[in-house]
């Protein structure tokens, strides 16, 4: 659905000419959602820019749904936005309309039959649990009352793709839990291909079903999260899921453990005591769900008069990425 091709956005300050974007090059299939994370200065903001056409890439493309967006006439820009819906740090509501006269804004603007508007508005109200809430000004809505205002106006126009940029970084805790929850519901409600602007790990292990990591206006990690997260090379891993502290007197072997799918619910550990005559004790770890997918990281300190080397390679063959710990 989402093909980014080479994109590449340089500016001139003065003499000299800045690279924001670097060969960026992603694939987000229709109906996931793909996390963009980095460092304040990374890029991220200029590629939202570049993928809503408020700035024109130096080079490269963008297509959605087959069509090339970085190609299209200034004159077609308009029509063109239609297909991406913007959803801010801040939900940006006018403070002079309700909530549903902030829904219905865009709809306005491309002059929608006003029995049209009223019908798209009281269903996209619904959509995203504010229907009593219709005749409310920003003024007197939560933090995530707004943001789900936001997400109703950003799906007005009936995007293939939507835009979320930060979406939970102003809010509290419980209320982040509950725009994550929505913006998954609706991605497969609708159908939706989300790209998910942040640098909170928390909301890419929470509803991202891939996710890339942009430095310097470079892509150099990418990938599906089980993949990212079995990666023990890169820092994006490390990050969704950290490495457990070690032992600060361990006179045993210690081992780290990543244990994926139905890997991570199975009694590993009872049958290498078993199978290995071994004490194996529990030092640090955690089991999560990314992604639909169960993940457990451990460290364990091992005991048994069988070979380290023989211990681990059972772990392996049982689908448990081992790494002796240093």
């Amino acid at each position: 659905m989402i093909t980014v091709t080479n994109l590449r956005k340089t500016y001139r300050q003065g003499e000299r000419t800045v690279t924001a974007l670097d060969d960026v090059t992603l694939a987000v299939p229709k109906g996931s959602i793909h996390g963009i994370v980095g460092h304040s200065g990374a890029g991220k903001s200029t590629l939202v820019r570049c993928l809503t056409l408020l700035d024109r890439p130096t080079s490269g493309s963008v297509v959605i749904d087959g069509r090339e967006l970085t190609s299209v006439k200034d004159s077609e820009i308009r029509t063109a936005r239609r297909r991406i819906g913007m959803v801010f740090q801040h939900a940006n509501l006018m403070d002079s309309r309700t909530a549903a006269q902030n829904v219905a804004h865009p709809l306005e603007l491309v002059k929608t039959p006003k029995s049209e508007i009223s019908r798209k508005v009281d269903e996209l109200l619904g959509l995203v649990g504010l229907t009593e809430f219709a005749d409310a000004y920003p003024s007197q809505l939560s933090g995530g009352q707004k943001q789900r205002v936001g997400i109703a106006r950003a799906l007005a126009s009936d995007p293939d793709v939507l835009l979320c940029d930060e979406p939970t970084s102003a809010l509290d805790p419980a209320t982040t839990e509950d725009i994550l929850t929505l913006i998954r519901n609706l991605t497969r409600t609708l159908n939706l291909t989300v790209l998910v602007i942040t640098h909170e790990m928390h909301v890419v292990k929470r509803i991202c079903d891939s996710v890339s990591l942009l430095e310097r206006g470079r892509i150099i990690e990418h990938g599906p999260l089980h993949e990212v997260v079995g990666d023990r090379s890169g820092s994006l891993g490390k990050s969704l899921m950290p490495l457990p502290s070690s032992s600060l007197d361990a006179t045993l072997p210690e081992l780290d453990l990543l244990l994926v799918g139905e890997t991570a619910s199975a009694p590993i550990l009872s049958e290498l005591t078993r199978r290995f005559d071994a004490n194996v004790n529990v030092i640090a770890g955690t089991v999560e769900t990314l992604a639909g997918s169960r993940f457990g990281r451990l460290r364990v300190e091992v005991d048994s008069p069988v070979p380290l080397s023989e211990i681990t390679a059972y772990l392996e063959g049982a689908g448990v990425h081992v790494e002796v710990a240093a």
